[in-house]
């Protein structure tokens, strides 16, 4: 049972999967969604036995981590206040990747209720410990609980654990290492000891870790404080792991914050205590030095984790950006994959001055055509039929039931909750995995005075592209920090009866909104609308667009500018 089914059960979500009722005066109904990805970095030939596409996980898949048990691999990523919360994936080569669900899947684990959009679940670290036989997932959910731990002894099953809160651990970014001798520690990003030198100045901890408690035990030890250069004062040290590599301790963190100065640093030591020793030659991860003009153009590299092979290998996934232009990108930060080489005992994730390849070659990938792809260009669609699938998504911990099937297409419910305030909307959607694409939905049924129901490309509360129809009009509005009519053409009334299909024709920072009347030919509502606001560069914060469905009131300012 995939995780949304298992969860719109249990919080009786599905009302009536199958069934047919007559809507209610607050419900819209969708009768279908398409989705088609047209990169053109993706337009290339690549042997899928020795070759793969960086990013493996296009679109929003922020700040993954990874870890291995036998010949499988698990991979987790950040998910803010989007729910279900923390994606899980499962792949043996590292390349091909298939969803497992969510980790946190029922509504007690993550009560993200009103939290600000880009606080809530930061850089969760999944980990194994061979000692116990016992996966851990632990993670940061800011203006919430703070850290914790989930476990579980199978991803496959699923059903993590209730969180284990971590009172001690202040700061963000824990992440666990199981030495061979069983012991375990914690390490996270905090504040420095004594004062702050600079506003962005942190530093890294340790702790030992009780496995049987499930807390950390004795006082924390500080591994490293600013960065690896004090004197350059740099920017948000965080993200730390820890390995063991020939016998020598390896830390890799962040450093340069999380934007276009986003790098990677790597450090080694005898005992895991430290003291640590820099790489001479960091950051082992960049791209902040290279030209802005160069091709396939990726920025912002860093957060990375590793992971060894079977045989001995090491690899990072990391995250990165792909922008259109300048360093406007709607997609995200997402996931890449590189090899790592060694030097005098340091990992090198990539060399300085080398841009971060598109097509890498790996000998021995198991392509898999019944796997549905993560990255390239591709096309699916859905009726609703079988409910959502894992791609789906909503808006903060469901409270209430507003969504459901009904053998005609998907019913979503007015829940009082609008898209710009901190709430839970009746908002479904799936992440803008392509710069360019194509994303389409039938609105069957009418729509009642005063609500709208269509499109919305999200991007968080202030900045967002709806595309619909009200009662009596097919409209567009766009929020840039206030919300405002676009376009808006009256319902005559011949088509009032008519399902309305909905078509946004993205590019680059720019789309086209056309829409149909039943079987109808498409006409332009609004012709190359400007969707750079909807970027990260612009709304800034940590996640991508979210493309989906939504049903609710419009903004009074918006309605207002439509007059």
């Amino acid at each position: 049972m995939n995780t949304f089914r298992r969860l719109f059960l249990s919080c009786t979500l599905l009302a009536s999967l199958g069934g047919c009722r007559s809507l209610g005066p607050d419900e819209v109904r969708f009768a279908g969604f398409s989705y088609v990805g047209r990169d053109a970095r993706f337009e290339r030939a690549v042997d899928s036995c020795s070759e793969y596409l960086n990013p493996v996980l296009a679109g929003f898949h922020p700040d993954p981590s990874i870890c291995r048990k036998g010949d499988d691999y698990f991979l987790v990523n950040s998910s803010f206040t989007f729910y279900p919360s923390i994606p899980i994936f499962h792949s043996r080569d590292l390349v091909h990747w298939r969803q497992l669900g969510f980790v946190l899947d029922r509504p007690e684990q993550v009560p993200l209720d009103s939290l600000r959009f880009n606080r809530a679940i930061y850089a969760p670290d999944i980990s194994y410990n061979p000692h116990n036989d016992t996966f851990y997932v632990i993670n940061t959910c800011v203006d919430g609980i703070e850290n914790f731990i989930v476990k579980c002894r199978d991803p496959f099953a699923g059903n993590w654990s209730d969180p284990i809160p971590l009172p001690e651990v202040e700061g963000i970014d824990p992440s666990l290492f199981f030495d061979d001798d069983g012991r375990a520690y914690l390490l996270h990003n905090g504040m420095p000891p004594g004062e702050r030198q600079w506003n962005s100045h942190r530093a890294l901890w340790l702790w030992e870790f009780d496995t049987v408690a499930d807390r950390v035990v004795g006082e924390p030890v500080l591994l490293l404080d600013g960065g690896v250069d004090f004197a350059a004062q740099p920017e948000w040290l965080e993200g730390p792991h820890i390995y063991k590599h020939d016998g020598e301790y390896v830390l890799l963190a962040a450093e340069g914050g999380t934007y276009e100065g986003h790098s990677q640093v790597a450090l080694k030591s005898s005992s895991v205590k430290g003291p640590y020793v820099p790489y001479p030659r960091n950051p082992v991860l960049t791209q902040r030095d290279l030209p802005a003009d160069r091709p396939d153009k990726v920025t912002s590299t860093g957060h990375a984790d590793m992971v060894r092979t079977p045989d001995g290998q090491w690899y990072s996934v990391f995250l990165g950006c792909r922008p259109y232009a300048d360093d406007f990108y709607n997609t995200g930060r997402e996931t890449f994959l590189l090899p790592v080489t060694w030097d005098d005992g340091f990992p090198v994730i990539l060399p300085p001055g080398r841009a971060v390849p598109t097509v890498v070659r790996k000998e021995g990938l198991q392509p898999d055509p019944a796997l549905r792809p993560t990255t390239g260009n591709f096309a699916w669609s859905t009726d609703f039929s079988e409910g959502l699938d894992d791609r789906w998504l909503m808006i903060r911990t469901p409270r209430s039931e507003w969504l459901r099937t009904d053998g005609r297409g998907l019913v979503l419910r007015d829940n009082g909750h609008t898209i710009d305030l901190a709430a839970n909307p009746a908002f479904v959607g799936v992440r803008q995995q392509h710069t360019d694409f194509t994303a389409e939905t039938t609105v069957a049924s009418a729509v009642s005075e005063g609500r709208f129901g269509g499109l919305a490309l999200f991007q968080n509360e202030r900045h967002y592209l709806l595309f619909g129809r009200t009662h009596d009009a097919v409209v567009a509005v766009r929020a840039d920090g206030g919300a405002e009519m676009l376009a808006s053409v009256p319902v005559g009334e011949a088509d009032a009866a008519k399902s309305l299909t909905l078509r946004v024709l993205g590019s680059g920072g720019r789309c086209d909104l056309e829409y149909a009347w039943g079987d109808g030919p498409f006409t332009v509502l609004a012709q190359d609308v400007d969707t750079r606001c909807l970027s990260t560069h612009t709304a800034r914060g940590f996640n991508g667009v979210i493309i989906g469905l939504y049903t609710g009131r419009l903004s009074p300012a918006a309605l207002a500018s439509g007059e």
